[in-house]
């Protein structure tokens, strides 16, 4: 029996980059930096003072001020990347098929930013000031809630969070869902707001962020470069709506890529740091591959997890060439956190909508600051910038913190 097949009908993108998917994708292969000082709090005193914010987000513009204001900034990103993925794919969920649309989100620590509000307040001011929004607002999986509320979509509604695999876990098993047949369509992928005091102090204290290049934000996030030292923090979502082929055919509607494969494993190793053999992201990999029926030799394009850390790069590199061999030296590999910083719970949402667009204009992004090679890394990172290359086959590679890996494969649709 054949496996019922998995399409992507729908993209969002709310990035350092921009907001909206046209001016995140534009900026994304002009080779522009979203990256900047922080500007959402005081860090002066930080040794890493910089991130790629979501400049100019405003919740009002897509959410009522009153329950904007009973949200985390993170809940507000996901309302606005529901809201703009359903209406990029011309999807009406309705009462005839609400039952039947799901939402799956990928979120790595939900509302840090009203725990530290409310933390504050209660050592101001004492426990009765709370607010009974509190719990509401700072819950992971509020954000996938939010949108079933504004959408009235009522299938499968849960959050994952598998730390940075968070998002690319969640489209993987949002897949799943199709393929079982629970839904006909699921909105997924990441969204994440950690760039608060101490969000940017806990990763600054595991010695994970880039501190050299504060003078110089742009520079900073330098995956698979020698001179990398540290990832840079972002935030926003990425989302696509999955669809089965049946429903997207039945609505006319328009097919940007198919999803064919998922991998999702276990270092077993380490709390934060990858297996250093890169077992693990390999396994993914494999999984990915064989269960969309292809030989390794026909990918074309990987858009890395490339972190910009020493050790992410590097076992990266190993875990790809120990799946592809020589082919691994004619893969576009590219790293979009060169230019987005590390959106965390949201990075695999983000670089999976970036991994369709490649698939369907046929253009595969560079890697901004790849510009002294490490002997260690050596694949094609894409350092010269974007490229036309048409690729028909790409991974999504991400991994987090307790070693937990994902992959997924694209594929160019055709019909």
């Amino acid at each position: 029996m054949s496996k019922k097949r998995v399409v992507v009908t729908g993209l969002s993108a709310f990035t350092p980059l921009g907001l909206g998917l046209e001016a995140s994708w534009s900026a994304l292969l002009s080779g522009e930096s979203g990256i900047g000082p922080i500007t959402s709090f005081d860090a002066s005193e930080y040794a890493a003072r910089i991130a790629g914010e979501l400049k100019g987000f405003n919740p009002e513009d897509h959410i009522p001020a009153k329950e904007a204001r009973r949200m985390d900034r993170f809940a507000q990103i996901a309302v606005a990347a529901g809201l703009e993925v359903l209406k990029h794919a011309g999807y009406a969920v309705n009462d005839d098929n609400a039952r039947r649309v799901g939402c799956m989100l990928g979120v790595g620590l939900g509302g840090l930013q009203t725990i530290e509000t409310f933390h504050s307040k209660l050592l101001e001011a004492g426990p009765n000031r709370i607010s009974p929004f509190m719990i509401p607002m700072l819950i992971s999986n509020i954000g996938p809630g939010q949108i079933s509320i504004f959408t009235g979509a009522k299938g499968t509604n849960l959050a994952l969070t598998s730390a940075c695999s968070s998002g690319l876990h969640a489209i993987g098993y949002a897949y799943s869902e199709i393929l079982l047949g629970r839904c006909d369509a699921v909105i997924t992928g990441g969204v994440e707001s950690t760039i608060t005091p101490l969000g940017v102090a806990g990763f600054t204290a595991l010695k994970a962020l880039s501190t050299s290049r504060n003078d110089d934000p742009a520079k900073a996030s330098r995956p698979f470069d020698k001179d990398r030292d540290g990832f840079v923090m972002g935030e926003g979502a990425g989302f696509l709506l999955l669809e089965s082929l049946e429903s997207a055919l039945k609505r006319g509607a328009t097919i940007y890529g198919e999803v064919c494969g998922f991998g999702a494993t276990a270092d077993a190793f380490h709390i934060t740091a990858p297996d250093e053999k890169g077992e693990g992201l390999a396994n993914a990999m494999r999984l990915a591959v064989e269960e969309g029926g292809i030989a390794p030799a026909d990918i074309d394009h990987i858009n890395a997890h490339g972190t910009s850390t020493y050790l992410n790069d590097l076992i990266e590199t190993k875990a790809i060439k120990a799946v592809f061999g020589e082919h691994a030296y004619k893969i576009a590999v590219c790293a979009n956190k060169s230019q987005t910083g590390h959106l965390l719970g949201a990075a695999g949402g983000m670089e999976s909508v970036f991994t369709v667009m490649a698939l369907h204009t046929g253009t595969v992004p560079g890697t901004l600051n790849y510009e002294t090679p490490d002997p260690e890394c050596d694949l094609n990172y894409m350092g010269g910038g974007a490229k036309k290359l048409d690729p028909r086959y790409a991974l999504c590679n991400s991994a987090g913190f307790g070693g937990t890996n994902a992959s997924i494969l694209f594929k160019k649709y055709e019909a």
